[in-house]
């Protein structure tokens, strides 16, 4: 074969495997076979590698190739990513129609209702037709670029169908659920943990290193934004991503009214579970395209629009049995065993209790038919029992009074309802203190995990946190899944941990009632172990945020003989045990910050850190941070579901700050979040 003629190949094989790609995962209308498809992709790579030169840059064969990242660089969006207003409602959907009537009077007002996709929003680039750029939504403001893992998502076309097109696309990347349950039966039969449902699935995709072991995973994606043309409605709009063969969600429908908008709404409500994707809501948006740039935007969405969510899904399952788990403080909780049943896009076999209090109150009992439902559709948790389905052979559920971990004696603190473990040396808690330990936010040891932490208790090898650092590979490799490369790189990680700085050990070590946040504001204060030692109850409640209750738990637990012998443990391992000499380690307040001498409010959920980590970043700029709204309060940061801290801060015209604002100014602060 010439140059020439294995060049028309290329391109010919490229086109057509485009086609039935188009065919099959956009208009779910396949023209061939997936055995003849993979017959004319393995021409097209085995012409491409005797022409390499000649393999073109969207090539169908790269959707499966490049070579895994060790991290995903940063990128901007062109325009920001805004979240939307949201609520459970029909009452605010009526008062958010009654706004944009206010504010666009004696016109017609059109809406557009979709669902709302249970997904990880992504932004697709094209230029020239081509997918240039591919980046997840991040804090609105910029994202992961993900293109290599995008490129394998076989619905996102590497090529427009039109030509010379340059344009933003924005949607929805999901995994539906029967490619997730085929998925967790992999899981299964590789002796792995299965995952807890198609979102998180999606996410933790998507953030995969190897674009590989990315497209083995089914992921789909659905189109609701272009700014490709001069559309004049959101309809046109979708209509457009359709023409350039991006896949659009065919559950839309123009509402001439509420009325119809909670039609729709009730509709797919009812419909939910029979879907083969997850859904979590309806999108209703302003159709006139004019009319939404007229309505602008608040500082973290878009007037014109908003989110009306479904309430939780609710299931029932048979409660087979009560478990008690130890966590690291001694608190014991009541876990409910329950027959294999699915709710909200998982099946789902365990469910919380709360505590003893609630089991008695709802008068739960082994063998009810209970009512689950999953909160915020993450954790599950029984809600109440069916009545007239109880067995005549259930009795009361009676709380023991002795550790299921370690067999000594429970007690309540007075004011508490939580029922605790006394014995400090209860391996129950130790597990789960190492937990912890490892933690992330405290001294983000990788590796050790659940699993591992299980074997070293069990073992004998491991009496508290300090007796980690006398861990070795060889000893650690004899251990269950744990060979030697894996143990090897589990003791590197214990060793960077010896760098983690003050506040964080000193949030690691468990102290009951001590935060990351609390750890901050005592190492700003007291700048080593000793000096915090040193302290009296009635030197610590003289800061401020540290009352009697915090300041009794860390002189308790400083002055406890057991919590010594870690100290030293750690001291001997060179943990840091003191504010390092740049005052960097404890995060300290800059002295001069952009926000030194404010008092600053956090309010609802933050979308790209914890509240704790958005804390301490306000506190490098020199922020003091309080719990609620007063006069004296001069910022108010305000997450999505901002509640009444959000609403008296508008009433005492306080200055608030989106979630996006926060993140330019720790740009500017050149502080990365």
């Amino acid at each position: 074969m010439t140059r020439d003629e294995a060049e028309r190949k290329i391109q010919d094989l490229s086109l057509q495997l485009e086609e039935h790609n188009h065919r099959y995962h956009v208009q779910a209308n396949p023209q061939i076979s997936d055995r003849e498809y993979d017959e004319l992709l393995e021409r097209l790579i085995d012409l491409e590698a005797q022409f390499p030169d000649l393999r073109l840059t969207d090539s169908p064969s790269q959707r499966v190739g490049g070579e895994p990242s060790s991290e995903f660089p940063t990128a901007a969006h062109g325009t920001p990513m805004l979240s939307l207003d949201n609520s459970y409602s029909r009452e605010d959907v009526e008062a958010f129609d009654k706004r944009v009537r206010g504010a666009l009077p004696d016109e017609d007002i059109e809406y557009v209702a979709e669902l709302k996709i249970d997904g990880v929003a992504l932004s697709l680039v094209y230029e020239d037709s081509r997918l240039v750029r591919a980046v997840t939504r991040g804090n609105g403001v910029a994202g992961d670029e993900v293109t290599a893992n995008a490129r394998t998502i076989r619905s996102i076309p590497l090529r427009l169908r039109r030509e010379g097109v340059s344009c933003e696309v924005r949607g929805e990347v999901y995994m539906r659920t029967a490619d997730f349950d085929l998925l967790n039966q992999r899981q299964h039969q590789n002796g792995l943990p299965p995952f807890a449902n198609p979102r998180n699935s999606t996410a933790g995709t998507l953030k995969q290193q190897d674009p590989k072991a990315v497209a083995a995973r089914p992921l789909r994606y659905f189109a609701y934004w272009t700014d490709s043309d001069g559309a004049t409605t959101h309809l046109q709009r979708m209509a457009s991503l359709e023409d350039l063969g991006l896949p659009v969600n065919p559950a839309t429908k123009q509402c001439e009214s509420l009325k119809e908008v909670f039609a729709f709404y009730d509709h797919f409500a009812a419909l939910r579970p029979d879907l083969d994707y997850e859904i979590d809501g309806v999108v209703i948006k302003v159709n006139d395209l004019e009319q939404q740039e007229r309505l602008g935007f608040t500082s973290k969405s878009p007037r014109s629009a908003m989110a009306f969510k479904f309430d939780a899904e609710q299931a029932q399952a048979r409660l087979l049995d009560i478990r008690l788990q130890v966590g690291r403080t001694g608190v014991i909780a009541p876990v409910a065993v329950l027959e294999p049943v699915h709710v909200a896009g998982s099946t789902v076999q365990r469910a919380t209790l709360h505590n003893a209090d609630e089991i008695e109150r709802k008068d739960i009992r082994i063998g009810d038919l209970v009512i689950l439902e999953k909160g915020g559709d993450v954790i599950p948790k029984v809600v109440g029992v069916v009545a007239g389905e109880r067995p005549e052979e259930a009795t009361r559920y009676v709380f023991p009074d002795r550790c299921p971990a370690c067999d000594a004696p429970t007690s309540r603190i007075e004011g508490e309802i939580a029922v605790r473990c006394a014995n400090p040396a209860c391996v129950g808690q130790l597990k789960r203190r190492l937990d912890h330990f490892s933690g992330r936010n405290a001294m983000d040891i990788e590796g050790l995990g659940t699993a591992v932490v299980e074997q070293l208790v069990d073992a004998g090898w491991v009496q508290d946190v300090g007796d980690l650092y006398q861990l070795t590979a060889e000893r650690l490799s004899t251990l269950a899944r744990l060979g030697e490369k894996s143990a090897a790189n589990l003791v590197a990680a214990i060793d960077a941990s010896r760098q983690r700085p003050f506040d964080r050990v000193l949030f690691a070590l468990g102290i009951l009632h001590v935060g990351s946040t609390v750890a901050r504001t005592l190492t700003r204060h007291f700048p080593s172990i000793e000096a915090l030692s040193c302290a009296t109850p009635q030197q610590l409640e003289e800061i401020d945020e540290i009352g009697p209750t915090i300041a009794a738990s860390v002189h308790e637990f400083l002055h406890d003989e057991n919590a010594a012998t870690v100290i030293e443990k750690l001291r001997a391992a060179r943990v840091q045990l003191e504010n390092a000499s740049d005052g960097e380690a404890g995060l300290n307040p800059t002295e001069e910050g952009p926000l030194s001498g404010k008092t600053v409010v956090l309010t609802g959920t933050l979308q790209t850190m914890s509240r704790d980590h958005a804390r301490g970043l306000l506190e490098r700029m020199g922020a003091k941070i309080a719990g609620s709204v007063s006069s004296k309060t001069d910022l108010v940061v305000a997450g999505e579901k901002a509640g009444s801290k959000l609403k008296k801060a508008e009433a005492l015209e306080i200055e608030i700050w989106s979630e996006e604002r926060l993140q330019q100014s720790l740009g500017e602060a050149d502080l990365n979040s």
